[in-house]
C-alpha cells in the first residue's frame, strides 16, 4: 500500500473513532486530548444539530478541511464554527512579514500565537502563511538597498526566527508565495531582483533547517488548471527536486470566479502529485456578482463540490482550505467591486448551499432537512373572522443576502387556535405547535424576496396572533 493510502486508511479509522468519542480526528498529533466531558458535549451538540461536520467528513476521506482565520475574531460564533467545522486553520495575515517584523529585528507574535494556541486547543493543524512574499512586506525590506548576499541573510534570518519560533507546531508552511507572473515568467519581487532565481531554494533550505518536521510548500494563484503559469510552477518544482532542494508540496490558491472553475483542475493536481510532491487547495473561494440569485448559489454549490471532489480523487492531495468560511470575513468585496458571497457561510454565520456541496463531495448524504437561513421577517394577518373560524395570510420575507432553498416556518398558537385547511404550503399541527412547509413551486426564496401562504383555522375564546416565528430554525422579526 502506498504511504498516502496508509495515511488515508488511518485517517478514516480515526474519523470513525471520533464519531464515537466526539473528538475530531486529524492526521497529526494534537497538543493533548480534550477533556472527556468536552468531547461528549461536542458529540451531543453535533448530533442535535443534524448538520454535516466538515472536519469529520474530511478525515474519513483522508484529507483535512480548513479555513483561513482572523485571530481577533476567534471567539463567539466565529470561534465556535471554526473549532467545530474545520481541522486546519491558516492565519490570514498574522504570520506575514509585515505583521511580525515591521521593524527590523523587532518581532510581534501576539496574533500568530493566538492562532496557533487556538488550533492546539481544538486539535487542528496549522498552515503557516507566509514566510517570503512580495506583498505585505515592511518598508525596510521592500524599499531597502540590497546586494544578493545582504538580502539573502535578511530573508534567511527572518525565516529562521519565525519558523524556528513555531518549530514542531506548524504542519505546512507556505514558504514562498506567488513567485510567478501570469505568463510563467518570474515575478520581479525584491527577492527575485536582488538575489535572483536561487532565492526560492534558499528560502526552502532555511525553512527546513528551522523546522525539519514541517511540510514546505510553494503557493500561487491562477495555477489551478493547466496553463502557462502552472506549467512554470511545475517546472520549478521538478527542478528543485532534481537539485535536492527540500520541497514537499505545492499550494493551488483557487480564488475562483463563478462559472470559471478550470476543467483541468484534477488533471493538474495529478501531474504535480506525479512529481512526488503533495498538493493542497490553499485559499479557496468562489466569488459572484452580488446580490446573489438562487441560480448563482446553486451553481456555487456545484463548484465547491467539484473542487473538493477533485482533491479527494487524487491520493496526494492533502486537503482544502477555504479563504475565510463566512462572507463577513471575506476579502473579496474590498478588492473586487460588485463581487462577493464567495464563502460557504453567509454574513450571519448561516451555511449556504456551498457548505452542503462541500459536505456532499466528502460523502455526506442530504436527508432532505431544509437548510438554515440567515435572516427573515414574517407578516401575519387575519383577513376575515367569524363565530368559530378565520382566514389568515402569512408572508415570509428573506432579509438575508443568501437564498433560501427549502423552508419550514414554525410558530406556537397563543390561544388554542387550530389550522383546518391551507394553501401554498403544507401545514401540520401538534398541540399548539404549528409547522408550515414549502410547496414544490415556492421552495426557493431569493434574497429580498417573499412568499405568501394562507390557511383557514378555528378558534374559541380568542384569536390572538402568534408573536414569534422561526424559519428553518432561525428566529424571524415580525
Amino acid at each position: 500500500m502506498k504511504p498516502q493510502s496508509l495515511r488515508r486508511a488511518a485517517s478514516a479509522f480515526l474519523a470513525a473513532a471520533s464519531l464515537v468519542i466526539g473528538a475530531a480526528a486529524s492526521g497529526h498529533a494534537a497538543a493533548g486530548p480534550e477533556p472527556a466531558a468536552t468531547q461528549r458535549q461536542d458529540a451531543t451538540r453535533r448530533q442535535a444539530a443534524a448538520e454535516p461536520v466538515l472536519r469529520d467528513l474530511a478525515a474519513a476521506k483522508g484529507i483535512y478541511y480548513g479555513t483561513a482565520v482572523t485571530a481577533s475574531k476567534l471567539n463567539g460564533t466565529y470561534g465556535t464554527i471554526t473549532g467545530e467545522q474545520f481541522d486546519s486553520i491558516t492565519p490570514g495575515n498574522e504570520m506575514k512579514w509585515g505583521s511580525v517584523e515591521a521593524t527590523r529585528g523587532s518581532f510581534t507574535w501576539s496574533g500568530a500565537d493566538a492562532v496557533v494556541d487556538f488550533a492546539e486547543a481544538h486539535a487542528q493543524q496549522v498552515r503557516g502563511h507566509t514566510l517570503v512574499w512580495h506583498s505585505q512586506l515592511p518598508g525596510w525590506v521592500s524599499n531597502g538597498t540590497w546586494t544578493a548576499d545582504t538580502l539573502r541573510t535578511v530573508m534567511t534570518d527572518h525565516i529562521a526566527t519565525e519558523a524556528g519560533r513555531y518549530q514542531g507546531r506548524i504542519d505546512h508552511w507556505d514558504v514562498v508565495n506567488e513567485p510567478f507572473n501570469e505568463d510563467g515568467t518570474r515575478r520581479q519581487s525584491v527577492f527575485q531582483t536582488a538575489i535572483g532565481d536561487s532565492y526560492i531554494a534558499d528560502a526552502l533550505r532555511a525553512a527546513r533547517a528551522a523546522d525539519p518536521a514541517a511540510k514546505l510548500y510553494v503557493n500561487d494563484y491562477n495555477v489551478e488548471g493547466v496553463n502557462a503559469k502552472s506549467t512554470a510552477l511545475y517546472n520549478l518544482v521538478k527542478s528543485l527536486k532534481e537539485q535536492g532542494v527540500p520541497i514537499d508540496g505545492v499550494g493551488l490558491q483557487a480564488h475562483l470566479i463563478l462559472g470559471q472553475v478550470p476543467s483541468t483542475l484534477q488533471a493538474n493536481i495529478q501531474r504535480f502529485a506525479d512529481l512526488g510532491v503533495d498538493v493542497a487547495i490553499t485559499e479557496l473561494d468562489i466569488r459572484m456578482t452580488v446580490p446573489p440569485t438562487t441560480a448563482q448559489l446553486a451553481q456555487q454549490k456545484a463548484e465547491y463540490k467539484a473542487v473538493t471532489a477533485a482533491c479527494v480523487a487524487v491520493a496526494r492531495c492533502e486537503g482544502v482550505t477555504v479563504w475565510g468560511f463566512t462572507d463577513s470575513d471575506s476579502w473579496i468585496p474590498d478588492v473586487f467591486t460588485g463581487y462577493g458571497a464567495a464563502t460557504p457561510y453567509d454574513e450571519n454565520f448561516q451555511p449556504k448551499p456551498a457548505y452542503y456541496g462541500i459536505a456532499e463531495a466528502l460523502g455526506w448524504v442530504d436527508d432532505g432537512t431544509p437548510e438554515p437561513v440567515g435572516a427573515c421577517a414574517v407578516a401575519y394577518a387575519v383577513q376575515s373572522q367569524w363565530n368559530t373560524g378565520f382566514t389568515a395570510q402569512v408572508t415570509v420575507r428573506n432579509t438575508s443576502t443568501t437564498a433560501v432553498n427549502g423552508w419550514q416556518l414554525a410558530w406556537t398558537w397563543p390561544a388554542g387556535q387550530s389550522v383546518t385547511q391551507a394553501w401554498n404550503a403544507t401545514v401540520t399541527q401538534s398541540g399548539s405547535a404549528v409547522t408550515a412547509t414549502n410547496a414544490s413551486y415556492n421552495a426557493a426564496i431569493a434574497p429580498g424576496a417573499a412568499i405568501t401562504f394562507g390557511f383557514n383555522g378555528s378558534w374559541s375564546g380568542g384569536n390572538t396572533a402568534p408573536t414569534a416565528f422561526t424559519l428553518n430554525g432561525t428566529a424571524c422579526t415580525t
